[in-house]
């Protein structure tokens, strides 16, 4: 047996070189929702990785057991994704995000309790080239549209859409006297209490181990279905398809393809005024994000 390479530690020997992959090209765009001073979602170039985050708005009325917003824990989510990733570029996206949270729960500081339901959230939807292949993570309801030469797909975690669904069964099933800032408070405790369980849904908060059960996969950049296009999305963008039937995602990331990110949110802003009444979501307009990443085909 030969003599350990003391160049790495035991067990963190990099499986594959990271960004050595063909060429990502990124272009990227975030808007607040009109009329809103801050936008809560932000996206990010960290060398071979990108992401999107979109954090959690709080309802008006609502404690947080926070001195600090949604705006502040997305900002600084990103920065610890992005150190996390460079001091340990082989570990997982699992891992790092992990690691992410743990260092965000530390930067709260004491006036915070970050074990509070209500703490500052985000979802994450993050992708990274290395070597022959890409790899990504999902965690609530940012999707990932993704191009493998011709055939397209969407990674979606579908866990809060099935718990919110389930919360409003539960809520039609209260006396038609509730008035409905009753019936909304009531909604909002019930789905804090199942973030981050294991019949509830999952979300970047205070619990680290919340990253363990992101959606997560790889793809080829060379070869038979090869990684050619992807768009990270939050919901604000995602609503061009889910909600306004624009077009359908194939169309989206040809749109994206051709107009840049700025046109897809323009586009989300036109139906948004357009047609109010195809809108499901309890706010009338959304902060708005899309990271569109482009590869070379291989040689």
């Amino acid at each position: 047996m030969g003599a350990p390479d003391r160049r790495y530690p035991t067990g963190s020997r990099p499986a594959r070189l990271i960004g050595a992959a063909p060429m990502m090209r990124v272009r990227s765009a975030s808007a607040p929702a009109p009329g809103r001073p801050e936008n809560e979602d932000v996206v990010f170039r960290f060398g071979s990785l990108v992401g999107l985050l979109d954090g959690a708005t709080v309802p008006e009325g609502f404690d947080t057991g926070c001195v600090h917003g949604p705006g502040w824990y997305v900002r600084h989510l990103a920065a610890r994704i992005g150190l996390a990733v460079a001091v340990r570029p082989a570990a997982t996206l699992m891992s790092s995000l992990a690691a992410a949270i743990l260092a965000v729960r530390a930067d709260h500081g004491g006036d915070c309790d970050p074990d509070h339901p209500g703490t500052p959230s985000s979802t994450v939807c993050l992708l990274r080239e290395g070597g022959d292949q890409v790899d990504y993570l999902v965690l609530c309801d940012s999707p990932l549209v993704l191009d493998t030469g011709g055939s397209v797909s969407v990674v979606s975690d579908e866990r809060l859409d099935t718990a919110l669904a389930e919360l409003r069964g539960t809520a039609a099933e209260l006396p038609g006297d509730v008035d409905p800032v009753t019936r909304f408070r009531r909604a909002v405790l019930a789905q804090r209490e199942r973030m981050n369980r294991t019949h509830g849904y999952w979300v970047a908060a205070a619990d680290p181990d919340a990253a363990y059960h992101a959606v997560t996969g790889t793809l080829p950049v060379r070869g038979p279905g090869a990684l050619r296009r992807a768009a990270l999305l939050s919901d604000g963008a995602s609503c061009a398809v889910e909600q306004f039937g624009l077009f359908d995602w194939a169309g989206l990331l040809d749109v994206t393809a051709a107009e840049g990110p700025e046109g897809l949110i323009g586009r989300v802003r036109a139906a948004e005024r357009d047609h109010p009444d195809r809108l499901r979501r309890h706010k009338r307009t959304d902060d708005a994000s899309v990271v569109f990443c482009e590869f070379d085909p291989a040689d």
